[in-house]
Parts: structure tokens; sequence; C-alpha cells
């Protein structure tokens, strides 16, 4: 079943993860919309630069540090995910207790990993 997912951290470089977790996400048939600090396009997937009010999002992937997510607390809250998983790095105690008390799960988890071994 697709999931629908927000990647936030998104770059168009290759070598990183979320331009990778980008790519295995189309490759595994999940509808996905990424913001990141640059436009462009990665797998056909539109970066876009603002935050946008996205619909029946499933899940949001982080790929950013946790200095930076604080500029995101409201509008991920706000997106009413099902789950949002902290990839390595992105791990953040503080907005985990946020989440949680907005019913919204959280995994600390690899994207890469989970979409690899079936478990997404």
């Amino acid at each position: 079943m697709s999931k629908k997912t927000l990647v936030i951290g998104a770059s168009l470089k290759p070598i990183r993860y979320s331009n990778m977790a980008i790519q295995k996400l189309t490759n595994y048939k999940h509808e996905t919309v990424a913001i990141g600090l640059r436009g462009g396009d990665i797998n056909g997937v539109s970066i876009d630069v603002d935050l946008k009010d996205y619909k029946n999002i499933d899940t949001v992937t982080l790929y950013l540090n946790p200095n930076r997510q604080e500029d995101y607390y409201r509008y991920i809250i706000g997106l009413n995910p099902k789950r949002v998983i902290f990839n390595p790095g992105t791990e953040n105690p503080e907005f985990y207790d946020l989440l949680k008390r907005n019913n919204i799960d959280v995994e600390i988890a690899c994207t890469l990993v989970l979409l690899s071994t079936h478990q997404y």
C-alpha cells in the first residue's frame, strides 16, 4: 500500500541520504513530496522551498539536524501525519514528546533500511 510521504531536508546531491530516500520511495511507488533549501527535481519529485499545505500525508521523514527542526514543529504537527521518521542524526526527544502529545507516532529509524527490508 502506498504511503504518501513528505521528505523534509531534501537535497539535490545524489550522495545525500534524503536524495536516495526520494529515489527509493518513488521506485517503491510511494507518492512523494519534498521540501529542501533549493528547488529542483529528483526522480520526478519536485522539491519545494516553501512550506506547502500538503494533504493526506501518512509519513514525514526528517533529514534535518535537531537544531533546524524547531522551525518545523508547528508545520509538521499541522499536517497531522500518522508518523514521523527520525533518520540517523535527527534524533530529538523534545520533538518526540510534542508529536506524541498530538497523537503522531514517532519512529527512530532509517527510511532507506525500512524500505529495503519491506518494513515501510
